[in-house]
């Protein structure tokens, strides 16, 4: 089993498929437990450094096992580099708006709205903690492989300045994107935080994960962050989303607690 496979294999079908906006990129594919309602969900924003090469497809299978252990699932699509639309801060605007939208809708497909959770892969990490930046009542945050530091991206060029792309510029170009969109440079006081990553990721090193721990801890007062790690040994990047893994256990056990 090659280590990426799961970006190409087809996921179980959703239960049906959302609309949260007029362009053919905003929506959101929902999976519902049988049980009775209102469910706790979680709202997944999948990665690919932003671009429209990579949709939501891939994070159907994590969905899907969620959906099995009882919890709803809305996996959303957006705007990415590469759309009409797409980038910053468009493709933040999309994020938003689906969040806003499976709130004011939550009854209607039977959501707990009391119970929610955001979790994102890789950019879609970056996406999440953004969102609960700028959304307080986002409570439950769930990193996974989290692209958590945007200005360390650029420095280290990841996937070919893919961050460049995406926030229109490098950071002496565009500082205000940057302050805005980073988590790093964020304050997420309102929501419990896990990041999640794997030791052998050679995507996105779990060095990102670490120092945004330690580099929030530092910080005093009212910026303090109720901040937890989980670092996976052995685990690549596309581990933390493929329910066939080793490592997914430890993910699926983590995402769980958040709801006890």
């Amino acid at each position: 089993m090659a280590a990426d496979d799961i970006l190409t294999l087809a996921p179980p079908p959703a239960d049906s498929r959302v609309a949260y906006g007029s362009d053919p990129n905003q929506f959101a594919d929902l999976r519902i437990p049988k049980a009775k309602g209102p469910h706790p969900t979680i709202i997944n924003i999948h990665g690919g450094f932003w671009r429209a090469k990579y949709n939501l497809d891939h994070t159907g299978h994590l969905c899907a096992a969620l959906t099995s252990k009882g919890i709803a699932t809305a996996n959303l699509e957006y705007r990415r580099v590469g759309n009409e639309g797409g980038a910053w801060p468009n493709t933040f605007a999309d994020i938003r708006s689906a969040y806003n939208f499976l709130l004011q809708n939550a009854r209607q497909h039977n959501l707990d709205p009391h119970k929610f959770l955001v979790m994102g892969h890789s950019a879609g990490g970056q996406l999440a903690l953004c969102l609960a930046a700028h959304e307080p009542s986002v409570i439950r945050i769930v990193s996974l492989a989290g692209v958590v530091d945007l200005e360390r991206a650029y420095q280290l060029h990841l996937s070919n300045d893919a961050v460049v792309e995406f926030l229109r510029g490098t950071p002496e170009e565009v500082p205000d994107h940057y302050r805005e969109a980073d988590p790093m440079q964020l304050s997420i006081p309102k929501a419990r935080q896990w990041l999640i990553h794997g030791d052998k990721d050679d995507v996105v090193s779990s060095v990102f994960s670490r120092d945004y721990l330690a580099a929030k801890q530092k910080r005093a007062g009212k910026e303090k962050e109720d901040l937890h790690l989980l670092e996976i040994p052995a685990a690549g990047h596309f581990d933390l989303i493929d329910p066939r893994t080793k490592a997914w256990g430890q993910v699926e056990h983590t995402i769980l607690q958040l709801f006890v």
